[in-house]
């Protein structure tokens, strides 16, 4: 079985790598992680500009009509260099589920923009006091021919940035319904929050904000179907941001103590550093492939839950071990501020406890072993 990429999907992956090691410098990085809007608009023009914003959407919009594997070969390299862009919020929360349930008047109005990098879009699935992501407790009742909405969602990346957040939101019969909601509108009000790698993310307050008709995402009342299906890929896309982070601080690692002496000795010569980053690099191998099995299985319309809950606890635990690891086998300029390795240490920690921890995952995966039926031996 040959479970190599194409020449176009590597082609893809040296592309995007060249821009962003052009772009995301330690310098560079420390520079836009300093102000307001933590977004690095010259590497998401260069992206634009490149023509990969919208590697997974159709050319009737202005993309490439490729699929959601190459939107995780760039978002495995939006981890390995940790850059300061609202890719996942933008093309996996946004974009992804815009095109495949949005009208073709919607789909015409954002999405030509997603893919030009002017367009921002995101979504909004957590509510405080509870555990799992989905349409939560805000509200939605009709208004003539609009609707009004209320509630707090929270959590929210690259709300400051959008045009346009997804909101799900339960009407008084009980069903979903998710709306395209401007951030900037009457009625929304937006707080930041500083999250565990320094991104900016967002409390918003609904207090009667107004969503027009034409406003709704797909059919209302079928909200919970597109939540679901727009969770399934969040999660896939958090998985190989994770690869990419740990990936890269692996390998950093590895030239770290192949340069570095003690008692005359390359440090990775010493058993005890080389077993270490052994053991990390075959959790790295793990989230690759638990990450790529559930990526796959999502662009071939295949039952995935199972995948992306193994992919998610791998992305995890494997992540704390192998930036761990990373941290500690550096010494003590792996915590330094100024060296770069405390980025990914930070993305790592961040992206394990975004849409439920890896305990989480491994019980969801748990209780669907248990309600399946059992098999004769």
């Amino acid at each position: 079985m040959d479970f190599s990429f194409s020449e176009d999907q590597e082609g893809l992956r040296q592309l995007v790598r060249k821009i962003f090691d052009d772009h995301c410098t330690h310098e560079r990085l420390r520079a836009i992680e300093a102000t307001p809007e933590w977004f690095d608009r010259s590497v998401w023009s260069a992206l634009a500009r490149a023509d990969v914003l919208g590697v997974a959407l159709p050319e009737d919009v202005g993309g490439s009509g490729l699929g959601f594997v190459e939107l995780c070969l760039l978002l495995e390299e939006v981890g390995r260099g940790v850059a300061p862009i609202p890719a996942w919020a933008t093309l996996v929360l946004g974009a992804l589920p815009l095109d495949r349930f949005g009208s073709a008047a919607q789909r015409k109005r954002l999405l030509p923009g997603v893919i030009a990098g002017e367009t921002i879009l995101s979504a909004a699935l957590i509510e405080t006091g509870w555990d799992e992501p989905g349409v939560g407790t805000t509200t939605a009742r009709r208004d003539g021919g609009s609707w009004r909405l209320d509630g707090v969602k929270t959590c929210v990346p690259a709300a400051h940035l959008a045009a346009r957040v997804l909101v799900p939101a339960r009407s008084a019969d009980g069903t979903a319904s998710v709306f395209l909601i401007d951030p900037n509108a009457a009625g929304v009000r937006l707080e930041r929050q500083i999250t565990t790698n320094g991104e900016p993310q967002f409390e918003m307050t609904l207090a009667g904000a107004t969503a027009a008709g034409d406003d709704v995402l797909g059919e209302p009342g079928a909200g919970q179907t597109i939540v679901d299906w727009l969770l399934a890929r969040a999660v896939a896309g958090l998985c190989a941001m994770a690869t990419g982070v740990s990936d890269r601080a692996v390998r950093m690692t590895a030239e770290y103590t192949t340069n570095r002496k003690q008692f005359g000795k390359p440090l990775a010569t010493f058993q005890a550093v080389a077993q270490r980053a052994a053991d990390a690099y075959i959790w790295v191998e793990g989230m690759r492939w638990t990450m790529w099995q559930a990526a796959w299985r999502l662009a071939e319309n295949q039952p995935a839950a199972d995948d992306i809950a193994v992919a998610k606890y791998w992305a995890g635990e494997g992540g704390h071990f192998a930036t761990y690891a990373a941290q500690h086998l550096h010494g003590g300029i792996g915590l330094d501020s100024d060296y770069p390795l405390h980025r990914y240490f930070l993305w790592s920690k961040q992206i394990e406890l975004s849409l439920g921890s890896s305990v989480q995952h491994l019980a969801r995966l748990g209780a669907a072993m248990a309600a399946a039926p059992r098999q004769q031996l």
